[in-house]
């Protein structure tokens, strides 16, 4: 594909730039906008760029959607003296995106940035408090520079692969691409983040709760659709198909970004379509309609002074009043279930080859694994999930003996509860596997090789599409990416001078390490959840081809085909038939994927259960 740049020097893809305000008597108001078609509204989105709470942070970034259409707005809070302001103004420059099948918001932030300083600071040197017609200039500038000019958008909305959105055409130099916190939000979600997958690959509607400020959550929305996108999405490519099994819709879950009380119609109208959809508030009256979501992320109870991590509430419907015409729901907590213990392994695993080489700045305060002010009381929640786990291994691993390592503490205590199974774990299918340390898959280079920068690439995972490779040579393929010229430090006549710029050689040498440690990182861990779907899909298929040839199969009375499936079967998709949200994430597979004619019922007895456990039928 050719490089956008080649076409203009910025991505030609907006149809709309505005900029809200809160007003001490009207309220949120959009007081300036442009906009590429007199038809495009731009109606009560003042509220998602201005949500309850913004108030309390000097700055912030959020994500929305109107319409289909993807956004990103810049916040900024401006002390002031003027009466009934009460010392400060609230306001946010925000852009509207044409749709497309990637859609990459994020690529504006750090103009968007630069843009509403720039207006502000002459604003504040002149003493200006409402912006003139001459202070737009700069954002009319911006508009023009940006706006959408062909149909195709140039490219700018095209989906390649992730190896071009991390780090090719689409990559993004300043890694502001929401795709690469992805290793930073698992460890903070930690083994329930693969209950946060099952719901998106299940496509429910999944719901943040968040305070100020809003930019975690938002790219939380993003990462959580990312994990799996290449198994929603039919995006247009020369790879080959990756799953026989086709859903229902051919988009990926919906990102919805930020969301307010003025879009409770909306989510009801986007629930009624089934693709599912993610979004983030800080409207905590959310937390009493649990019937307009599934799941919702409390990321409130994980804060820098604790070490809880957020807390997972799963939305249950109950017996309705009578005369009553609506069925309430009520909350519940949920965590991860022992069968996720095993994908999580391999995550764990990643992430831990990367913890001490990659920081993550971006996401708030720096999340450091443990202070030395923790006490064993406050890390109770980390001896919890020890202990599951533990228990998780002995049930999932059917009673089979791990190493002595897996349970003692014989090279350490730091080794207790680290369950690892014996073996490969064969997630994919068609040949592809996750492969064990040393083989590629945890984005490193092999042992006793070069570390610059071009080898550390090629020795890195190359994929698509569920294909994974490791390539040996250190030369790189031109067509994807071209490395870029070794840093010098920079010559001097004196000895200050070369010790500055050896500092700054080191400095620059240590960043891009560090950004290609991460890179390597989220692509593995994107294919790994990429493999495990396949693999869950692959057996789901073999499963309804095997239940079609039997002549026995009974229908429903609406004439549905039902298909009964027993523990065995479900452990064949390695889960746990005890287990209530496995049963559910099943359920939600087969609606999506085994089509409108098939309806698939869990064999949950308790004879059913033993025969599982001793081994009968």
């Amino acid at each position: 594909m050719e490089d956008i740049d080649s076409r203009g020097k910025y991505p030609q893809d907006l149809v709309a730039i505005f900029h809200a305000s809160f007003h001490p008597t009207k309220g949120n108001v959009i007081d300036w906008s442009l906009k590429a078609s007199d038809d495009l509204s731009l109606e009560h989105l003042e509220f998602n760029v201005l949500p309850s709470g913004l108030h309390l942070v000097e700055q912030d970034v959020v994500y929305f959607t109107k319409d289909g259409q993807q956004g990103v707005c810049v916040f900024r809070r401006r002390k002031t003296t003027e009466e009934g302001h009460r010392g400060f103004r609230l306001s946010s420059l925000g852009i509207l995106l044409a749709r497309s099948q990637r859609p990459r918001p994020s690529r504006h932030v750090r103009a968007l940035k630069e843009l509403i300083d720039s207006i502000y600071s002459r604003m504040e040197v002149s003493g200006i408090l409402e912006p003139t017609a001459m202070d737009w200039e700069a954002a009319h500038a911006f508009f023009e520079e940006r706006k959408l000019r062909r149909s195709d958008l140039g490219g700018a909305g095209d989906w390649t692969g992730w190896g071009d959105e991390l780090d090719g055409v689409y990559a993004e130099p300043d890694n502001s691409t929401p795709s690469l916190h992805l290793p930073h939000l698992l460890r903070i979600l930690g083994p329930s983040s693969l209950t946060m997958y099952k719901h998106v690959l299940g496509r429910k509607r999944i719901l943040i709760y968040t305070l100020p400020p809003v930019e975690v959550a938002c790219i939380l929305c993003q990462v959580a659709a990312d994990m799996c996108f290449e198994s929603q999405n039919e995006w247009n490519s020369t790879q080959t198909v990756t799953s026989r099994l086709k859903g229902k819709h051919k988009e990926s879950i919906n990102v919805l970004g930020m969301v307010t009380l003025m879009d409770l119609d909306r989510l009801e109208v986007e629930s009624r379509t089934g693709r599912g959809w993610i979004a983030c508030t800080t409207d905590a009256i959310f937390i009493e309609k649990p019937s307009y979501y599934d799941l919702l992320i409390d990321l409130t109870t994980s804060t820098p002074n604790k070490t809880t991590r957020p807390t997972f509430y799963s939305s249950k419907a109950i017996p309705p009043q009578p005369g009553s015409s609506r069925t309430p729901h009520r909350l519940s907590v949920i965590r991860f279930a022992w069968s996720d213990v095993r994908l999580w392994n391999e995550i764990d695993r990643i992430l831990r080859l990367d913890s001490e080489d990659t920081s993550h700045n971006c996401c708030g305060p720096s999340s450091e694994l443990k202070s030395k002010s923790i006490t064993a009381w406050t890390d109770a929640w980390q001896v919890y999930e020890d202990v599951c786990i533990i228990c998780a291994g002995l049930w999932m691993g059917s009673w089979r003996g791990n190493s002595t390592m897996s349970y003692s503490t014989a090279n350490g205590v730091e080794n207790w509860g680290s369950v690892r199974l014996e073996g490969d774990d064969d997630l994919t299918v068609d040949g592809a596997y996750v492969r064990n340390v040393g083989m590629g898959i945890e984005g490193r280079p092999l042992e006793g090789t070069s570390t610059s920068k071009s080898v550390r690439r090629a020795s890195a995972m190359s994929w698509s599409s569920g294909k994974a490779t490791v390539v040996g040579s250190s030369t790189m393929n031109t067509k994807t990416r071209q490395p870029s010229a070794t840093l010098q430090p920079t010559p001097g006549p004196s000895e200050a001078d070369e010790h500055y710029g050896l500092e700054q050689y080191h400095t620059a040498e240590e960043e891009s390490h560090r950004r290609s440690n991460q890179i390597s990182t989220t692509m593995a861990l994107l294919q790994t959840f990429h493999a495990h779907t396949l693999f869950q899909l692959s057996v789901l298929e073999e499963l309804l081809a095997r239940q079609s040839a039997l002549p026995s199969s009974s229908a429903s009375a609406s004439g549905e085909r039902l298909i009964a499936l027993t523990p065995k079967d479900i452990y064949a998709f390695e889960l746990g038939p005890l287990s209530l949200i496995d049963a559910k994430y099943l359920d939600w597979l087969a609606q999506e994927y085994a089509g409108n004619s098939v309806k698939v019922v869990m064999k949950r007895g308790w004879k059913d259960i033993l025969a599982a456990i001793f081994g009968y039928g």
